[in-house]
């Protein structure tokens, strides 16, 4: 292969992955993972467990990016009008609709195929529940209808630990629960900071996020609202004795830098702020999973 042909390979490659938002689906995959260790005692970590973990990482990985090609697919000329999601790749017209419908239905396929013949049947059914909740519910009626688009879309991006503890374990228990729990409360904060500083966007482009229909200041009280909800959702963990000392001091110090945040956002909000807002929310929510596991083998 000439040169310039490898050039335009690696181009095309490059373009597809980056339609299945690697850095999204790399947080999910995380989670799950941490579900798959957790579902263990610390000193049960045999070549079972790694290959059946392995499998589960891989058809996970490629269910959630097959996903988010179709997130794109949708909303592709809503991305066209934003400067957040313009320079993807079906906006650019790098990669063509039906490219990108294939790439999905082939990626998606070998996923559910690893998860039902390499890990269990359970597994594989939960992840295509996730698909469609995120894919169809989410992104075809909750997100162009309601504000609460990400408060009821928000189940589908809180299975990974509940589907990585399926995995190894081959059904689900109230310890998942909780981390399902977690996820949850943490979306609606994680989001609305970022709407908020985008929220001219998502205006112009139509969609009926919190602050475009009920205002700033309305957006800012949930802000704060659901990230004291989430403070106290990352607690059950330790209630239960799921978990210990570690994680438990991890929770109250992360959580109580989001409240900072949160309750400054709805007193002295500005655009600076919610964007600091945003990114501190994804590294709290690794930052806490990481804990989780910490703690799991201290």
């Amino acid at each position: 292969m000439s040169s310039l042909a490898w050039q335009q390979a690696s181009f095309t490659l490059g373009r597809f992955v980056a339609l299945a938002k690697p850095r999204v689906v790399s947080l999910i995959v995380f989670c799950a993972v941490i579900g798959m260790f957790l579902a263990v005692p610390g000193a049960v970590l045999d070549a079972r467990f790694a290959a059946t973990a392995f499998a589960a990482t891989i058809g996970i990985a490629l269910v959630a990016g097959a996903a988010a090609v179709i997130n794109c697919v949708v909303e592709h000329k809503i991305d066209a009008m934003m400067a957040r999601t313009r320079g993807r790749p079906l906006p650019r017209a790098d990669v063509t609709l039906e490219h990108a419908l294939a790439f999905a239905a082939v990626v998606g396929g070998v996923g559910l195929a690893v998860l039902y013949f390499a890990v269990n049947a359970l597994t594989m059914w939960l992840t295509l529940a996730t698909f469609v909740g995120y894919a169809i519910l989410y992104t075809l009626v909750l997100k162009p209808m309601t504000p609460q688009n990400i408060v009821i879309g928000g189940a589908s991006g809180a299975m990974p630990p509940v589907l990585g503890w399926a995995a190894i374990t081959g059904g689900v228990s109230y310890e998942p629960l909780l981390l399902f729990l977690i996820i949850f409360a943490w979306t609606p904060p994680h989001f609305w900071a970022l709407a908020l500083y985008r929220k001219h966007e998502y205006a112009k482009a139509g969609v009926p996020m919190l602050p475009v229909t009920h205002g700033d200041k309305f957006t800012r009280l949930h802000v704060l609202f659901y990230t004291v909800i989430l403070v106290a959702v990352t607690l059950l963990p330790y209630a239960t004795r799921m978990s210990g000392l570690v994680y438990v001091s991890a929770a109250i110090a992360l959580g109580a830098v989001f409240l900072y945040y949160a309750v400054r956002i709805y007193r002295d909000y500005s655009d600076q702020l919610a964007r600091t807002t945003f990114k501190y929310s994804i590294l709290y929510l690794s930052l806490l999973f990481a804990a989780l596991l910490v703690d799991h083998y201290v």
